[in-house]
């Protein structure tokens, strides 16, 4: 009896044992399950299976999902394990390092399946936009923003492009990892090839003609663009207005909403037009304004050529320098500035070609010489009479002379003399008194 309860105790004894061995002791660079036993001040104390306790303190509590925040006595949290042990016997987890592999992991995954993920910028250079996602570093270069985003300005001004790059920190990006360093733990995000497939989808059913909405992307002294359906296009300052176009900041900001028509698709490069959504004034004006018409306007810019004046909010003409003054080197800034109001006639109207052209010289010219000779011969006649006394006239009166008619044959004669080389001898000339 004695032998068997022996037997009985060393099974139960080797079972426990056993059970003991099982529970292994947690290494670091794995991640644990584990319930939260104690939330103090500056540590959070973890049940890791009554076999050891964890404990996370500082910045290690703070993951990219705020799980502290919420955190509460009796949670079960995953964690990473950064050391077996410290002094007081504790096993040192990190919530930040456990967040960061499973991050990491999603970065991979994205990556390798092509997949399209969100992200939020904390930080901007001019390169681009920057994100730090548990330690993990991503950078999203300026060249890989979509249309929407990318930071166009003149004269690649940094400080421009910073100030519009600044605006995008904190927003949702969706974006696909492009490259990944795993080792370094950095990766390359691209918000353009997440749009890729929708543009060539937009790209191919757009027309040439078709008339579509819009937001300004980006203003430039050459024209405005406009992002819409994943595309981008280009509106030239020639397409803005149907006037004059000084400045294109005068006519939309950026994210203005605008509607735009296509009249031009070369591959992905789109031309659009604001102007001609609206009639072309240029019409009417042809039938407002004549040749020879009289007008008061402003001038509104002087060339070296001429002035070009306004004669309404949508018509432009100009008056050629050699229209406003005679004389040669006529310096035009000199005679007008811009603000004057002048007169002018119009001299010529080309409603094809959009141009109008003007003189002030013409509004104090001198009616033309051609005038004179539409008096009746009689007159002009009588005119040249009067002022030369009859009895003059009659001595002055001299012999009529008459050419002395040269017959057919002697004609001939003096041409083949001429083809001979000969001298022809001029015909002689006979007086009535001669006669």
């Amino acid at each position: 009896m004695a032998r068997k309860a022996k037997y009985t105790a060393s099974t139960v004894m080797d079972e426990l044992l056993g059970s003991v061995a099982q529970l292994e002791c947690p290494k670091p660079g794995s991640t644990v399950e584990g319930t939260v036993s104690s939330i103090l001040k500056n540590k959070i104390l973890v049940d890791l299976g009554g076999a050891s306790t964890g404990v996370i303190t500082g910045k290690e509590a703070h993951d990219s999902s705020g799980t502290v925040k919420n955190l509460q006595v009796g949670d079960s949290i995953s964690a990473y394990v950064m050391e077996e042990e410290n002094d007081d016997g504790l096993v040192v987890l990190s919530l930040r390092r456990a967040s960061q592999e499973k991050t990491w992991d999603r970065f991979k995954k994205a990556y390798e399946t092509d997949e399209i993920i969100e992200v939020s910028p904390n930080e901007a250079n001019k390169g681009g936009l920057l994100l730090n996602i548990d330690g993990i570093k991503g950078f999203i270069p300026v060249s890989q923003l979509a249309p929407l985003h990318y930071p166009r300005v003149d004269g690649a001004d940094s400080a421009k492009i910073l100030s519009r790059l600044q605006k995008l920190i904190g927003m949702t990006l969706e974006v696909k990892v492009i490259n990944l360093d795993e080792t370094g733990g950095k990766m390359i995000l691209s918000e353009r090839a997440a749009q890729r497939e929708a543009r060539q989808r937009s790209l191919g059913k757009l027309e040439v003609g078709q008339k579509v909405k819009g937001k300004v992307s980006g203003i430039v002294k050459f024209g405005i663009f406009v992002a819409f359906e994943g595309l981008e296009g280009l509106v030239h300052i020639s397409e803005i207005a149907w006037g004059h176009v000084k400045d294109p900041a005068d006519f939309a900001k950026i994210g203005d909403e605008v509607e735009i028509l296509v009249i031009g698709k070369d591959d992905d490069k789109i031309s659009l037009s604001m102007k001609r959504l609206v009639p072309d004034p240029w019409i009417e004006a042809s039938k407002r304004y004549k040749v020879g018409t009289i007008v008061e306007c402003d001038v509104s810019r002087i060339t070296p050529f001429g002035a070009f004046v306004k004669l309404d909010d949508e018509i432009n003409g100009l008056i050629h320098v050699t229209e406003i003054a005679d004389g040669e080197g006529i310096d035009v800034g000199a005679i007008l500035k811009v603000g004057d109001k002048v007169k002018a006639k119009i001299i010529t109207i080309d409603a094809d070609e959009h141009r109008v052209g003007l003189s002030i010289k013409a509004l104090t010219a001198k009616p033309k010489e051609e005038k004179k000779e539409e008096a009746p011969a009689t007159e002009a006649i009588e005119a040249e009479a009067e002022v030369v006394p009859e009895e003059k006239a009659d001595e002055e009166e001299a012999p009529v002379v008459e050419a002395e008619v040269v017959p057919e044959e002697k004609a001939a004669e003096e041409e083949a003399e001429v083809a001979s080389g000969e001298e022809v001898k001029e015909p002689e000339v006979v007086t009535e008194e001669e006669k």
